[in-house]
């Protein structure tokens, strides 16, 4: 599967802070590269899913990361507003039972 790339060249710096409190924290031998691969082929699946339900990544994205293990992350980032719809539209999906599984 391709990778998403977004509405344009920048789309990952166009003001979503999506770095984290804990993005410059390295432990030496750590791999963090595997991790962060697992968590960016979840977080470009979301991303495909959410361009397919249409929002827009310059408001709400999947962004890969890994925690201090290296363990991979995929954090959702985005404007309140578009975290509100977003809640919405997987609300419905559930059939509005407020997130009951």
């Amino acid at each position: 599967m391709g990778k998403v790339t977004g509405a344009g060249e920048n789309w990952l710096s166009d003001g979503l802070d999506v770095a984290g409190t804990d993005s410059g924290l390295w432990v030496p031998g750590v791999d963090y590269v595997a991790g962060w691969r697992d968590a960016r082929e979840a977080a470009d699946r979301l991303n495909r899913a959410l361009l397919g339900a249409g929002f827009e990544l310059s408001e709400v994205r999947a962004v890969a990361s890994t925690n201090e293990d290296g363990r991979g992350v995929v954090r959702v980032a985005g404007w309140p507003d578009t975290v509100e719809r977003l809640a919405g539209f997987l609300e419905a999906l559930a059939g509005g039972d407020g997130g009951a599984a």
